[in-house]
């Protein structure tokens, strides 16, 4: 081989960049074996020991371990292979350094106790499938062995709140709140409450499913009297209710009068547990939805007008 197409050590680190230091170790790992010596014992290497070179130190850089490298190098895996396998590790540091940093925009926002902080961080921890898993128990405890609404009970599995990679400091602390709220058994018992009301009209042959259009209804009549100002005990009132009743009476089925407007009372009542609506604020918080419209108010004077007016 001309001695013109070899490189000394020195040479090779400037052609390179690397340490002489380096390129020696890399040499006596046999990672980049010297091509050839000189007659007092020098190591000569060639332009393909420069190109291996600059390879070991991008897959360094690329933080790849060596003994990795070395099999990559001795063509014993494919370097597109662990391009992905570090690829898909890289993904896991990320999601992990972005939810630490969610952890500690929150910390300095709230102004934050040690006590939240490590709730916060033990949150962030949870795996997917973790943080499903506590929403599942709590559908289960609230609706399962009930025959509640199915449509109902597929509409609270479908909004699992999804907690994303990058979450705001808003999505954080709505998360935290959700999981407490979750965790309550008052909450939980409430829920199972209504689960069993609902599993009581269907064994009395309700079989209605949900009800988007009706609820729309309500919350547009009811909204529009409460921006006009109108008392729930009014006359005016009264007109809201019976338009109503006779909505709620041709989407169940049922005659209109003092029983049915009873039996919309005893619903609102079983469902208008604020801590309901709240969840679904949460849960549109964490997931990025649009938010919900506050129905809290639009329930309470619908209650206190159906007394008022109960025919």
């Amino acid at each position: 081989m001309d001695d013109d197409t070899l490189f000394t050590i020195g040479a090779l680190a400037e052609r390179t960049g690397l340490t002489v230091k380096t390129i020696r170790f890399y040499s006596d790992k046999g990672i980049v074996p010297p091509t050839d010596h000189t007659p007092t014992g020098y190591r000569l290497y060639d332009a393909e020991a420069a190109t291996r070179l600059e390879l070991v130190r991008t897959l360094r850089e690329l933080g790849i371990d060596l003994p990795t490298v070395a099999r990559v190098l001795a063509r014993e895996t494919s370097l597109s292979a662990v391009a992905a396998a570090h690829a898909d590790a890289l993904d896991v540091q990320i999601r992990i350094l972005r939810m630490r940093r969610a952890v500690l925009r929150a910390v300095a926002e709230r102004g934050s106790r040690r006590e939240e902080m490590e709730l916060m961080h033990n949150l962030m921890r949870l795996s997917e499938a973790e943080r499903r898993r506590l929403i599942d128990d709590f559908i289960d405890a609230a609706y399962g062995g009930v025959d509640a609404n199915p449509a109902m009970v597929e509409l609270v599995r479908a909004s699992m709140p999804e907690l994303p990679d990058d979450p705001t400091v808003a999505q954080l602390t709505a998360w935290m709140e959700l999981v407490e709220l979750v965790r309550d058994n008052d909450f939980r018992e409430s829920v199972r409450a209504m689960a069993e009301y609902q599993a009581r009209e269907r064994a009395e042959g309700d079989t209605t499913g949900l009800h988007h259009d009706l609820t729309e209804a309500v919350r547009t009549d009811i909204g529009k009297a409460l921006a006009d100002g109108i008392s729930a005990d009014s006359q005016a009132a009264a007109a809201v209710v019976d338009g109503l009743a006779a909505r709620y009476a041709e989407t169940f089925g049922k005659p209109d009068g003092a029983r049915l407007r009873r039996w919309i009372l005893e619903r609102l009542e079983v469902a208008n547990d604020p801590r309901v609506e709240r969840y679904w604020r949460l849960v549109s918080a964490i997931n990025g939805w649009p938010e919900l419209p506050d129905m809290g108010p639009v329930f309470t004077w619908f209650a206190a007008a159906l007394r008022a007016h109960p025919a």
